[in-house]
């Protein structure tokens, strides 16, 4: 008992301090695509994107860029973008962008992994789009385009955004446009608090409590220095396999990425399940709303196939320059030393003032809304955050003061 009890301070200590490391790239990441929102509003990408072509894809890959890295967020406005017109591809496009090349996610990666992984994570989006669309031109998507449009225009409904956008000069300039910053990111945290709050409970749960030989034995040849092509290939698709029945987006999936990193899991399979935010049940369930499940799943196939393909160009291309992690030498995850003065301590107090201002400025303006949100999946995140709450605080405060 008393073993189980250490263990258990020790997970809540270390979910609470992976998460004390990403407070400022959260605040900061969000602020940035908070601000970008506000001032490219989706109606200009609309009017912008065409139907097909590098152009349309292109700039279906830009607005993903620019845009936020919640994936049920990005879902909708991918919904929007094809039903309004926007090609295929180009929304596909969009939809990839926004979970895998979005400035916050990079952020939090460099906190938790180094910077191979963000060259990684941007490269790899890239080659997750140039692959997406190879695919769908080999298969023509087995002409469930149509049927999939006609029923993403169903769910849309009516748009009440302005057909005339605001200038962005003008808006930048106004306390009206800071105002509606202020909104964004309070809904920005609003969409993702409870994936994130989940994902760092598990981080800091399997960490103290999972042994590294489960992740040699799940991670077929995770600890080798080289492991074969067929182990690198492996675990590339156990990746994917493991996230898919898990509730967290991309943004709760790094400190996981992390913990699997200090196991010895190759950076094909780190990578593979970073990439995996788009291919886990809850979206698989929305995309079949969104365009019936005959879509959802050929979009589910061909996602698969690409991060898969992603993941392992990326481990030997890496390693033909030489450039692969070592992650031989990496702390393990419980063995790092969260809380010191440092500038993490100072970006951090300086975010928690700015988002008590935001909050604060959402609050008295507009309201909170509903902080369960709409639909099965995010009610069961609400419940799992509040028993992960009640595990943080029962591992931080109950159990040493039983173990003593």
């Amino acid at each position: 008992m008393d073993q189980f009890l250490k263990t258990w301070h020790e997970a809540a200590i270390t979910s609470a301090g992976l998460f004390w490391m990403a407070l400022w790239a959260f605040g900061l990441g969000y602020l940035i695509s908070s601000m970008i929102q506000v001032f490219v509003t989706r109606q200009r990408m609309k009017q912008t994107m065409g139907q097909e072509g590098p152009k349309a894809v292109g700039l279906g890959t830009f607005f993903g860029f620019i845009s936020s890295s919640c994936s049920f967020a990005a879902l909708a406005t991918t919904r929007s973008l094809f039903a309004k017109g926007a090609g295929f591809v180009a929304s596909l496009a969009f939809l990839l962008a926004s979970t895998n090349l979005v400035i916050e996610l990079g952020i939090i990666i460099a906190v938790f992994l180094g910077w191979q992984f963000v060259v990684g994570e941007y490269l790899g989006g890239i080659l997750l789009i140039l692959i997406t669309w190879v695919l769908v031109r080999l298969t023509g998507a087995f002409g469930l385009i149509r049927k999939a449009r006609e029923r993403a225009r169903e769910a849309e409904g009516t748009d009440e955004e302005s057909s005339d956008p605001p200038d962005w000069k003008e808006l930048i300039q106004s306390r009206e446009g800071w105002r509606k910053v202020s909104h964004r990111y309070v809904m920005e945290w609003g969409m993702v608090w409870k994936d994130v709050t989940v994902g760092f409970t598990v981080a800091g749960i399997i960490a103290a409590f999972v042994p590294r030989a489960f992740f040699e034995t799940l991670f077929i040849g995770a600890g080798k220095e080289d492991p074969a092509f067929w182990q690198v290939l492996a675990q590339s698709v156990v990746g994917p396999v493991a996230a898919f029945f898990t509730f967290i987006g991309s943004m709760g999936n790094i400190p996981l990425a992390a913990v699997l990193y200090s196991n010895g899991v190759a950076f094909a399979g780190i990578m593979a399940f970073i990439f995996s935010d788009l291919v886990v049940l809850p979206v698989l369930r929305i995309q079949a709303k969104y365009y019936g499940w005959p879509m959802a799943l050929y979009i589910l196939g061909v996602f698969l196939i690409a991060l898969v393909g992603a993941a392992l160009i990326l481990h030997y291309a890496f390693a033909g320059f030489g450039l692969l992690p070592d992650g031989s030498s990496v702390k393990s995850v419980t063995d790092r030393d969260f809380f010191k003065v440092d500038y993490t301590l100072f970006l951090n107090l300086a975010f928690l003032a700015l988002s008590a201002v935001f909050l604060w400025w959402k609050g008295v303006t507009a309201g909170f809304g509903n902080p369960v949100g709409q639909g099965a999946t995010e009610k069961i995140l609400f419940v799992l955050a509040a028993i992960a709450y009640l595990w943080l605080a029962g591992g931080l405060v109950v159990a040493p003061l039983l173990a003593s």
